[in-house]
């Protein structure tokens, strides 16, 4: 007797209606649903469509930290191979002073277009000559070469973007 009372419960059920469980799946992807949960009676369906990732988000966090804390390292390892770079530079210079950008920005070797530049290879400069100006956000900044000597070399062209501490030139000391 309990034999024939499980066929019941099925018959009531009917077979799995594809043109349903299709219209469904429509559904599921008109409006972005990745899992669905249906109950009725005995039988539950479960759909999900797209990648199984319910527990990836909070694995992903930890792991997605390091990467973050690379970006970091990696700027200072690349701010320290130029300055190795230079190093190895340094005998072919023979003491050469660099003038470096104090901030971020945008180098201009003269004060407009038509103007002359404020130095070119072989001035005289003094502490206080302006080299150069730096655009950061909209203001014009007045290098001055916080040295004296000669021009020997300049590093930037107009227009190219700096950062802080780049080199921009290299001085002979008087």
């Amino acid at each position: 007797m309990n034999d024939k009372s499980k066929p019941k419960p099925d018959s009531t059920h009917g077979p799995i209606d594809l043109a349903q469980l299709k219209e469904l799946m429509e559904m599921m992807e008109a409006h972005d649903v990745t899992e669905v949960n249906l109950r009725n009676g005995d039988e539950q369906w479960r759909l999900r469509r797209g990648p199984q990732v319910t527990a990836m988000p909070m694995q992903a966090m930890p792991t997605a930290m390091p990467p973050m804390a690379a970006p970091v390292a990696a700027p200072a390892q690349a701010s320290s191979a130029p300055a190795a770079s230079g190093d190895t530079a340094a005998p072919v210079d023979d003491g050469l002073i660099e003038i470096k950008s104090p901030t971020v920005g945008t180098f201009y070797s003269s004060p407009s277009p038509e103007d002359p530049a404020f130095v070119k290879v072989g001035s005289q400069v003094s502490a206080e000559s302006i080299v150069c100006l730096v655009e950061a956000m909209k203001v014009f900044n007045q290098i001055p070469a916080e040295c004296s000597g000669t021009v020997e070399k300049i590093l930037a062209k107009d227009g190219d973007a700096v950062d802080f501490g780049q080199a921009l030139f290299k001085v002979k000391p008087n």
